[in-house]
Order: structure tokens, then C-alpha cells, then sequence
């Protein structure tokens, strides 16, 4: 049963709840009504005839006004019959119970099929006490009652249609922004995510929900566009290693060579599987970085260690680059120095700064400065080398993106998009400036886990969600 069926039906059921709940009440209460108004008027008879033959002796029927199957009878306390009207027999079983609930305040009514009656006492001249029962057939009332029932029967099932119809169009106005989403949504493919959803109505909850959709194209759409062209340049730089090795095997294999001249054909194939290896290693770093904070071990660490750690692992490859790292501004505690963080991801960022720090500049050397703030640090990473042109600049974090001017110097262009994402991970802030021919700066900020405003005996908050966000 699809949404429309079920407000439709939900909302004729209420409807009609309600109109069945309002014509039974008038139902009941028109009953009520005339009950009490035919009660009133065998009182009425009652009295009149008691009185009028206490009077005149025999009441004759001409003197009251009828009513359809009308008798009034008079009993003394002990029950006996001192006057019935017409000297008919009683159509109603009138028991000594009856009659003895009778009192001047309480009349007793009682009803058997279309007969009612009415049980009154009325104290005569010589102040004896006499009971009077007066019965009858309200025709005309229980008839206007039984057309009263027809007309609310017949008006609930009218109303029951013209709800269901008003239901089924309200059901239809209302939906129809969702499926306008729904065909709008059917439509976007990967050939067309760019599109947006559009609604009408600018202030309801189903506007919120298209802005939602929206905000998660956006997202699809950096997605795909940042997998299509992972995939495309990852496939390319994986492309060029593979067919300079096997253009170097296939020359070896044209002729007999000498011992010195296959090792000097191996020696380049290493160089191309040590090339390809650091990319491979980058592509899984990057694809780690990308996934799930939630799935990453954060701890507490030293930034300190990290960044000796870091400077050792590039000097032991290359250990014509030069790495100074400025200790001077050291905090008192020695708690201002930690940040919660995945140890291998920061080291990995670091690494990869410095390293281009190394590679682009002219002397082959990087400084790195440490500053303290309140519950925050700043690594500044200086070199003087080429520089970037300011038309690069926005484009240095996306994967696989190399400058024109650094096209002769090895590399893949995954470093920098690497670091971005892992600096992002631990909440931090990575910003460069750069002037072509004196060098570049990255300054990265991050949060510690302590504040530096509080005494070393404060414990820290270790716990990774708050400094990730997961």
C-alpha cells in the first residue's frame, strides 16, 4: 500500500470517526428529548385525569387531548384499581414493585416495546394518597426519531464519499513535491551528478529534504570526480614505470650482453620497481587517510619524537638533505608537546614536507620551527628553493597535481594531497605561501591534548572523538 492509499484511508477513518461520534450523539440526545417530552406529557394526563374525576366523576375522552393507545388507571396504595380509564383492561404489567417506588418527588417510568408509561402519586381532597399510571404510544415522536436515524445514516455515507475524495486529492497535493523528487532523483546518473534537485515550495520539511539530497550529491559528485581521476592518473602513473620496464627487458633480449651491461639494465629495472613501490605506498597511505577517522588508532604522542623520527628515516635515505629542527621555543611542560593522533599518519605528513622541502630547494635543506599557543601548536616548514607560482597554488593538495616547472624532478604529486588529509584528520589546519625563486613555507596548526593555560597534574582529554570528530 503506497503513501497516498494509506493517508487517504487514514484520513477518511478519522473523518468518519468523528461524523459517526457526532450523529450518534445527536441520536442519542434527540431520544433523550423526546422521551422526556412524552414523559411529561402522560404527567400531564395523568394529573388532568385524576383531577377531572374527582370533579366530575367519569372522565369522558372527549375532554382530553388523545394519544395513540392512551390508558391511565388509578390505584389506591394497596394496589387496587379504583378507576380505569375506558374500563379497558391494563396493556402494561404494573407490579406492586412498581408501584411502590412511586413517591411524591420520584415518578417512575417504564417502557416495554413503542408503550411507555408513568407512575406518579397525587394526594386527593381528603388527603389519601393514589397512584396514578398513565401509558401510551408516541407515534409521532418515534416516527420523526426513526427519520432522524435514516437522514444521519444517509449523510454519514455521503459524507464518507466526499471525504474520500477530499482525502485522495489532499493525499495527491501533498505527495506530488515527492514525486517530482522522485523523478528528479531517477534522473541523475554518473553522466549527469552535476544536476540538483528543485522544489517549489521553499519552506517546508520537503524542502529540507532536497536541500539534504543536494548536499549529498555535492558529496557523491567530489567523490566520483576525485575517484575517476584518482583511478585515471593512478592508472597512468602505474602505466609509465611499467613500459619503461619492459621497453629496458626487451632491448636487453635483442643480443647477448656482458655481465657489466645486464647489471646496468637491472639497476634501472630496481630503479623502476623502487619507483613503483613508492607509489604503490602512496596510493595505500592516500586510500588509509581517506577512509573512516573512526577506524584509525589515535593516541597520545609526542610531536617532538615524531618530527626526530621523521628526520631520521629521510637522512638515512638521502643523507645529502639537510633537516634542522628549531628546539628553541620549547614549552615549560613538557605536556604541551602531545597531541592525540595516529603516530604513522603524522609521521607520514611530516615526512613528506620535509622531503619536499629538500627536493625543491637549491641547497637541499629544510627548517622546521615548532610554536606554542593555547591548546594549540604551529610547525612551520621553510625552504628556499623554487618556489610555486601563484597560478599553482590552489591546485598543490589535488592528488596526482605537479607543476610545470617541477616536471624533471621525481615524484607523483600524491605527497601533498596525503599530508592535507591526514592534517585534516587530526583537525589541524595546513596553509602555504610561496614566492617563485626564494622558496615556500607550510605552516601546519594542531590541537594538543593539554591546555597550556593548566598545571602539568591536569589530565588530559585522550579521547580521540574529540579531537577528530568521529
Amino acid at each position: 500500500m503506497n503513501i497516498r492509499t494509506r493517508l487517504t484511508l487514514l484520513f477518511v477513518l478519522l473523518v468518519a470517526s468523528i461524523v459517526l461520534l457526532f450523529t450518534v450523539s445527536v441520536y442519542y440526545l434527540y431520544d433523550q428529548f423526546r422521551e422526556q417530552e412524552f414523559q411529561q406529557r402522560l404527567e400531564e394526563k395523568a394529573f388532568t385525569t385524576v383531577r377531572l374525576r374527582e370533579d366530575v366523576g367519569e372522565v369522558p375522552k372527549a375532554d382530553l387531548p388523545l394519544m395513540t393507545n392512551e390508558q391511565v388507571t388509578i390505584y389506591n396504595k394497596q394496589g387496587v384499581v379504583l378507576y380505569n380509564q375506558g374500563n379497558q383492561r391494563p396493556r402494561f404489567p404494573i407490579t406492586p414493585a412498581f408501584l411502590g417506588k412511586i413517591t411524591l418527588r420520584q415518578p417512575q417510568y417504564i417502557r416495554i416495546g413503542d408503550l411507555e408509561a408513568i407512575g406518579v402519586l397525587h394526594l386527593n381532597s381528603r388527603h389519601e394518597p393514589l397512584l396514578i399510571v398513565a401509558s401510551g404510544n408516541d407515534r409521532y415522536g418515534l416516527s420523526k426519531l426513526d427519520r432522524l436515524r435514516e437522514i444521519l445514516f444517509s449523510g454519514w455515507l455521503l459524507s464518507l464519499f466526499i471525504v474520500g475524495i477530499a482525502g485522495y486529492l489532499f493525499a495527491t497535493d501533498a505527495l506530488r513535491p515527492v514525486a517530482e523528487l522522485i523523478t528528479q532523483v531517477n534522473a541523475i546518473s554518473a553522466n549527469n551528478i552535476h544536476e540538483r534537485l528543485r522544489v517549489g515550495r521553499q519552506r517546508d520539511e520537503l524542502a529540507d529534504l532536497a536541500r539534504t539530497f543536494n548536499d549529498l550529491l555535492i558529496r557523491l559528485e567530489e567523490a566520483f570526480v576525485l575517484q575517476k581521476s584518482f583511478v585515471s592518473h593512478a592508472s597512468h602513473e602505474l602505466r609509465t614505470p611499467l613500459t619503461v620496464m619492459m621497453g629496458q627487458i626487451e632491448v636487453t633480449r635483442l643480443q647477448a650482453r656482458s655481465t657489466e651491461e645486464y647489471e646496468i639494465a637491472f639497476d634501472g629495472l630496481l630503479e623502476e620497481v623502487k619507483s613503483m613501490i613508492r607509489l604503490v605506498n602512496g596510493l595505500l597511505e592516500l586510500a588509509r587517510a581517506s577512509s573512516d577517522a573512526v577506524t584509525l588508532n589515535y593516541q597520545p604522542v609526542r610531536i617532538d619524537e615524531l618530527l626526530w623520527q621523521a628526520q631520521s628515516l629521510i637522512v638515512s635515505k638521502k643523507p645529502d638533505y639537510q633537516i634542522d629542527i628549531d628546539f628553541t621555543n620549547l614549552p615549560n611542560q613538557e605536556e604541551d608537546l602531545v597531541i592525540v593522533g595516529e603516530e604513522s599518519l603524522l609521521q607520514t605528513a611530516f615526512q613528506n614536507l620535509m622531503e619536499n622541502g629538500c627536493k625543491y630547494s637549491f641547497d637541499g635543506r629544510v627548517s622546521v620551527r615548532i610554536a606554542f599557543e593555547r591548546k594549540q601548536l604551529q610547525l612551520t616548514f621553510i625552504d628556499h628553493g623554487y618556489g610555486i607560482p601563484e597560478s599553482d597554488l590552489p591546485h598543490i593538495f589535488e592528488p596526482f597535481y605537479r607543476s610545470e616547472s617541477t616536471m624533471t624532478i621525481n615524484g607523483h604529486g600524491i605527497g601533498l594531497a596525503l599530508t592535507q588529509r591526514i592534517i585534516e584528520l587530526h583537525q589541524g589546519q595546513i596553509k602555504v605561501d610561496s614566492t617563485v625563486g626564494k622558496g615556500t613555507t607550510f605552516r601546519i596548526t594542531l590541537p594538543t591534548a593539554y591546555d597550556s593555560s593548566t598545571h602539568s597534574s591536569d589530565k588530559p582529554d585522550v579521547n580521540a572523538s574529540n579531537i577528530v570528530g568521529a
